[in-house]
């Protein structure tokens, strides 16, 4: 069985994905898929 690790995000890139749903009006799915991340991701 193989180790998952965790992937770190930067603050400057969880800005630029909370900024995409406040500012430019992206449902949270489609800021998830414009980022590469999934939407659990962006929930947190």
């Amino acid at each position: 069985m193989t180790k998952r690790t965790r992937r770190l995000f930067s603050v400057e890139f969880k800005l630029e994905t909370a900024q995409l749903v406040l500012d430019q009006n992206y449902l949270v799915t489609e800021a998830a898929q414009a980022m590469n991340v999934g939407k659990s991701t962006m929930d947190k």
